[in-house]
């Protein structure tokens, strides 16, 4: 999973809706909590895909129980566990991985870079080559398996794939703000790094380390979300706040490579300082946020 706990969320949701399970530790190696929920989050989505296909095939559609495999790399086990001169090396290359999608927008290592599934998938061309009235109805099947799915492997009583997502969402901020908002050495360390930013002339408008972790990345997708509507005659320039319960909803920008360069170098400047404030926060923080979200995935095997 990635640092920023908003990717690995992402990559959840990709999970339970779609297909995406973690390895565990390689052998020889002795295995984390962490590496072990994601051998227990592995082992329930292969047996929520041996669910799905089975349901899919009694309703008569062709479906491939598959869980890909997703290998992390030395240095993502440096960041997973804080360590600075990781966390410090990606940030100067990708800031907080919001403009760096424009420079770079096939780094594999990009934090904001989802795993490609597209080509791997071996059920990703089934609903095309079916009627449209066809496809309706094996996206209905689809959907109810998934709903058959997480009750016999899960335990989780939901009326739709998207009620499952939601599940998974609000488990996931709930564990967050009881394991990390409520972590007294946390609070300490974001109030002295949120002194820091503030000191250098940073807005922080919260103190919660789920706050503090996020702000600049926040910051930076508001940034990008004025260009883009700046460029886009069909939403108005200034969001409407959104009401409680409904996601922001943000838009992406239209930016070559050269034209996206100096916003990427403002935010490597925002995301080192960030980093240089809480240097120590990150330190703590980050390892116990990947326990936190490795606890949700083996809960909902994602």
């Amino acid at each position: 999973m990635n640092t920023f706990r908003k990717t690995a969320l992402a990559l959840a949701v990709t999970a339970v809706l779609g297909g995406c399970g973690g390895d565990a530790e390689p052998a020889g190696k002795s295995a984390s909590p962490s590496a072990k929920s994601a051998a227990t989050a592995q082992e329930k989505r292969r047996q929520f895909e041996s669910v799905k296909a089975d349901c899919m095939k009694q309703k008569g559609f062709k479906y491939i129980a598959y869980v890909p495999k997703e290998d992390a790399t030395e240095d993502q086990r440096k960041r997973e566990a804080g360590d600075y001169e990781a966390l410090k090396a990606q940030r100067a290359k990708y800031g907080f991985g919001v403009f760096s999608s424009y420079v770079y927008p096939k780094a594999a290592d990009g934090p904001e870079n989802m795993p490609d599934l597209s080509g791997a998938d071996p059920n990703g061309d089934i609903p095309s080559k079916l009627s449209p009235a066809q496809r309706r109805s094996y996206y209905k099947a689809l959907n109810a398996c998934v709903v058959v799915a997480a009750k016999q492997v899960l335990g989780k009583t939901v009326t739709s794939g998207t009620d499952l997502f939601e599940q998974l969402a609000d488990a996931s901020d709930k564990a967050a703000e009881r394991e990390l908002d409520g972590d007294a050495e946390l609070v300490g360390l974001a109030t002295s790094m949120a002194t820091c930013l503030t000191g250098k002339g940073y807005k922080v408008s919260g103190t919660r380390p789920t706050q503090l972790s996020a702000r600049g990345w926040l910051a930076f997708l508001d940034q990008e979300d004025a260009i883009g509507r700046g460029q886009r005659d069909d939403v108005p320039d200034v969001p409407s706040p959104a009401k409680k319960g409904e996601p922001v909803r943000r838009f992406g920008a239209r930016l070559t490579p050269a034209q996206a360069k100096p916003y990427l170098a403002k935010e490597v400047k925002a995301a080192l300082d960030d980093l240089e404030c809480g240097k120590d926060f990150y330190r703590v923080y980050t390892p116990k946020a990947e326990a936190v979200d490795a606890k949700i995935a083996e809960e909902y095997g994602s």
